[in-house]
């Protein structure tokens, strides 16, 4: 049961006081808060077997080992972390203590804020734990930012952050999606956010960490989140670092032929523009919060990963976000690359872009969002639509004549450019008639998407297609296979 109520020092005591819990800490950058808060609250004998923290990178490369990246505050050096102290825990106490204690290995590593408050404060944070004695372990990994302006308010809330993951690997490991509301307990959005999250082991054998990434966004622990199409979450400011990004946003239920085309041959032409290294391009598709919600009954989960396990199938990165403008989505990919950022769009979602309505709540209005939107390394591809039997393009796209320079200038300056090499044949589909006819039963909807798409969709019963099976999303297929493998099955 979530106890919302309860603080940072209760937590702490109740663990202390709890015969069962008996772990190490090791915690890198921004002092040892974590370990600080179990001492304050009292009883620490009970929990604490060890605290360190090897500041020197010396005497770090000799306890964990050397990076092959040459950095500290990477997710490799929190698992060599956990690894190390964890099996020392078993090593030198599983005789004495084995039968009765649930061991745990809590581990950071984080760069806070410097003095002259000009770099990336962040951090990587984790706990492998037992929830039997003698059983096995799990682990469950975030990532976080740092978003206070002092130094010292950053550790604090690193400390508070770490007791809530001890706390809920222990107390809410029945419920992953409580176990991840807990953790922003007496903290708050504007100081720190989880862009990452991650559970393993036998415990959370069942847990799909796509929807655990979902309720941080849903949860507003953070604006986007990002996994690959192997179902494995990924840490967006890494995954997407020094990488040229292009992106398409939609509701993908499902994908069909005519939004395939628009992403192959989105991709075709921006990886022909000049300032885009074709080897360091990332392809993503989007879904927002605002495109998930098919009503006013919130987000359908399942309907959720019907959609991205089609993406997944189909090999793409998927971004799930919480930016509704376009502005706001570059934005926060110019933070995580300086390369240059693709949007493929449809006239529709032009014509939204050009919209003076949605931009009131600024200042600057819409000339202070295409500021952001149409940075220097910010070009939008667009796709036709067709319309009363007649294909528009950007030559056809109507304006307020107040805008229409605006439009102009933006075109000849290479920010808005037509996607030629397109298939005629696929602008009649319609995704809404795709998925009417799929719940419905009706033949023909296979021609209107790819083949491996149909396949996926009749084989899993997905978008409501009327069969029966057992569902088995992707995440966990791919962990089946790897099992397999191991054992040779």
């Amino acid at each position: 049961m979530y106890e919302k109520n309860i603080g940072t020092k209760q937590k702490a005591l109740r663990i202390n006081l709890d015969r069962r819990i008996y772990g190490s800490f090791a915690e890198i950058g921004a002092g040892q808060e974590t370990a600080a808060m179990f001492f304050k609250a009292g009883g620490s004998s009970g929990t604490i077997a060890k605290t360190m923290s090897a500041y020197d990178m010396t005497f770090s490369d000799s306890i964990y080992g050397v990076e092959e990246s040459g950095r500290y505050v990477v997710e490799s050096r929190l698992v060599k972390m956990l690894t190390k102290e964890y099996s020392l825990l078993e090593k030198r106490l599983a005789e004495k203590r084995g039968p009765d204690t649930t061991f745990f290995a809590f581990a950071n590593t984080v760069v806070a804020l410097n003095y002259q408050k000009t770099n990336d404060a962040h951090g990587w944070i984790g706990c492998r734990f037992q929830l039997t004695p003698q059983g096995g372990y799990n682990d469950v990994i975030i990532h976080v930012r740092m978003l206070d302006n002092e130094n010292v308010l950053q550790q604090q809330a690193l400390g508070v952050i770490g007791v809530n993951l001890i706390y809920g690997c222990y107390y809410y490991a029945k419920s992953p999606e409580t176990l991840v509301l807990s953790l922003m307990d007496d903290l708050l959005p504007e100081r720190i956010q989880i862009d990452m999250i991650r559970f393993s082991g036998p415990d959370f054998a069942d847990v799909d960490n796509r929807l655990m990434s979902l309720h941080l966004v849903k949860n507003s622990f953070t604006d986007a989140a990002l996994f690959g199409p192997d179902g494995q979450v990924l840490q967006p400011s890494e995954a997407l670092y020094k990488k040229n990004i292009l992106v398409m946003r939609g509701r993908l239920r499902p994908v069909t032929n005519v939004q395939m085309d628009m992403i192959e041959n989105g991709l075709k032409q921006f990886r022909a523009e000049p300032d885009v290294d074709e080897n360091r391009v990332v392809s993503m598709a989007e879904l927002t919060l605002h495109n998930l919600k098919a009503n006013d009954q919130g987000i359908d989960e399942k309907d959720f990963l019907d959609r991205v396990d089609i993406l997944c199938s189909m090999g793409q990165t998927v971004m799930i976000s919480n930016y509704l403008e376009y502005y706001k989505l570059v934005a926060y990919l110019a933070k995580l690359t300086r390369l240059k950022i693709g949007l493929v769009v449809g006239i529709p979602n032009l014509e939204y872009i050009f919209e003076e309505g949605h931009y009131e709540f600024l200042p600057g209005g819409i000339l202070e969002s295409f500021a952001t939107l149409f940075s220097r390394k910010v070009k939008l591809f667009v796709y036709p639509t067709l319309r009363n039997n007649k294909i528009y393009s950007c030559k056809e796209f109507q304006l307020p004549p107040t805008l229409e320079p605006l439009f102009n200038y933006l075109s000849r300056n290479d920010k808005i450019e037509d996607i030629r090499d397109y298939n005629e044949a696929n602008l009649h589909i319609s995704t809404d008639h795709v998925l009417e006819m799929i719940q419905s039963g009706e033949d023909g909807w296979e021609e209107m998407v790819p083949e491996r798409v149909a396949k996926q969709i009749k084989d899993n019963c997905l978008f409501g297609y009327p069969c029966e099976v057992e569902y088995v999303p992707i995440g966990q297929q791919v962990r089946q296979q790897q099992e397999e493998q191991v054992t040779g099955t």
